[in-house]
């Protein structure tokens, strides 16, 4: 049953377009005035998207603005990008 589950998983991100799902999100974060839950990013997509790939893909996106003046992040109420602390003086 878990082997299953596991194909099952493999096969449905391998049919995803990772880099549509990121350009998504990344979009959808960088336009929303308040954070989005995973339930909200979820919702962007006719394709089922499970929270494993989701995480995975926002952690890519922090990644990708280290170094920044913004920066992805997890707060309470969802993800959220934000300008970091040290370019807010």
């Amino acid at each position: 049953m878990i082997m299953d589950e596991q194909n099952t998983e493999q096969t449905a991100e391998q049919t995803l377009d990772l880099a549509h799902v990121k350009y998504v999100l990344e979009t959808a974060l960088l336009v929303s005035q308040e954070p989005m839950s995973l339930n909200a990013l979820k919702k962007l997509f006719e394709e089922k998207l499970d929270n494993d790939t989701l995480r995975k893909v926002l952690e890519e996106i922090r990644g990708d603005w280290e170094g920044k003046g913004v920066e992805l992040v997890s707060v309470a109420t969802g993800w959220r990008f934000r300008s970091r602390p040290e370019a807010q003086k």
